[in-house]
């Protein structure tokens, strides 16, 4: 089984996560912050990965801290519950509608960690969410799972849908990196012979 637990404890946040990249869907997530909650619910659901996370963060001056050190958190569970990347895919992409948005995501899990990040994002907020943080959240997962990973805008108006759908839309290519490629059993998916 490809799991991994990571506790993450600092002046500002305090997160236990824990994820089987093997799953089902299954998940339960409290943030401390709602709309998080959601997309990381659909995270799991769209990736088909068994994802736990609770946060406990400074809620009280915003949600920056705690969306960043979950994606901090994320990315360091990837790369551990990976271990050697042996007879992995390597590489994943989707394109995904959500309603009049349609966003393209590109992954790479070469161990070189880039954010192509070309989201437009119309609104400040969604509810209380700064969307700011969106960016925040994918460069956060990145540095820590040593991964390339492009999130593109190719249409779409509405805040809501253009996160949502870059969330589900990376579920997916991640899903189909980390994915076992029977043409790589037992072997490192590149010619370096290392990720």
């Amino acid at each position: 089984m490809r799991t991994a637990e990571i506790k993450r404890k600092t002046a500002e946040t305090d997160i236990e996560l824990s994820i089987n990249l093997d799953g089902s869907g299954k998940s339960n997530i409290q943030s401390g912050c709602g709309f998080l909650d959601h997309m990381l619910t659909l995270f799991a659901s769209h990736g088909r990965f068994d994802l736990d996370v609770k946060c406990v963060g400074d809620t009280y001056v915003d949600y920056h801290h705690t969306v960043e050190d979950i994606g901090i958190a994320l990315g360091e569970a990837f790369i551990q519950a990976l271990g050697d990347k042996k007879g992995i895919h390597r590489y994943g992409d989707t394109v995904l509608p959500m309603d009049e948005a349609l966003i393209l995501t590109a992954v790479d899990f070469s161990g070189r960690e880039y954010l192509g990040y070309a989201l437009n994002i119309p609104t400040e907020k969604v509810g209380d969410f700064d969307t700011e943080l969106c960016e925040e959240f994918w460069f956060a997962f990145v540095r820590k799972a040593g991964c390339s990973l492009h999130l593109r805008q190719l249409a779409g108006k509405n805040s809501h849908h253009i996160i949502e759908g870059a969330f589900k839309s990376a579920a997916r290519t991640l899903r189909e990196a980390v994915a076992f490629d029977a043409a790589y059993s037992g072997e490192i998916p590149s010619t370096k012979g290392m990720l």
